[in-house]
């Protein structure tokens, strides 16, 4: 059974992977303007999130507008905002149920569940990991790809925004605290050489021999 300070450890790496998920997005900054070329224009900067487009000027004033429809947006876009919020939820189910199982909680007093409950919740963190990296890499594979396309116009090239990386630091948080727990989550296998032992000085006791 995994030790209570790996546990909560685990849970701390899992909160921390949960606020970066949060802010991953919320965060309207997946891709921004790539000042390349004949695009110098640099008194605006363009932010492109999953909710909204954003527009920062270099006084600081910031104007937003949250995209028209769902159909328009591209497919990368589409998986993303459904792999993200589906890694949070699945995030939070995923530590309430380590909660349960834990050894520093009084939920569950029975010592073979524990461990059981605590690799439950251990495969979700990780499923949770990688539902919030794999969006994060396919939007940065295709920022990459169309800022090395010499056929897409400079205007409309962009580069990694902070959301990416940020996003990439929470999976790697929920990933390695999944990974712990996995470790850390194993059942005891004790408890038959406990039965054996009790048997074997029952099985001696008649073998006695009184005169």
């Amino acid at each position: 059974m995994g030790s209570s300070g790996v546990q909560i450890v685990c849970m701390a790496l899992g909160i921390l992977g949960l606020i970066a998920a949060v802010v991953t997005i919320a965060v309207p900054r997946w891709k921004v303007s790539a000042f390349i070329g004949q695009n110098i224009i640099t008194a605006q900067v363009q932010e492109e999130g999953l909710w909204m487009e954003c527009v920062v000027q270099s006084t600081g004033q910031q104007q937003c507008k949250a995209y028209d429809s769902l159909l328009i947006l591209g497919s990368d876009l589409q998986a993303a905002r459904a792999m993200t919020i589906i890694g949070c939820m699945l995030t939070v189910l995923s530590l309430l149920v380590l909660c349960v199982g834990a050894d520093f909680t009084t939920c569950i007093d029975n010592e073979e569940v524990k461990p059981k409950v605590s690799l439950v919740s251990a495969i979700g963190l990780i499923l949770a990991g990688l539902l919030l990296i794999i969006p994060v890499s396919w939007a940065a594979h295709n920022v990459v790809r169309d800022f090395n396309n010499p056929l897409v116009a400079q205007s409309h090239k962009r580069e990694l925004g902070a959301c990416i990386f940020v996003g990439w630091g929470g999976g790697v948080l929920l990933l390695l605290a999944g990974g712990l727990l996995c470790c850390f989550s194993r059942p005891r296998s004790g408890g038959s050489g406990g039965a054996a032992k009790y048997y074997s000085n029952s099985a001696s006791a008649p073998s006695k021999n009184y005169v």
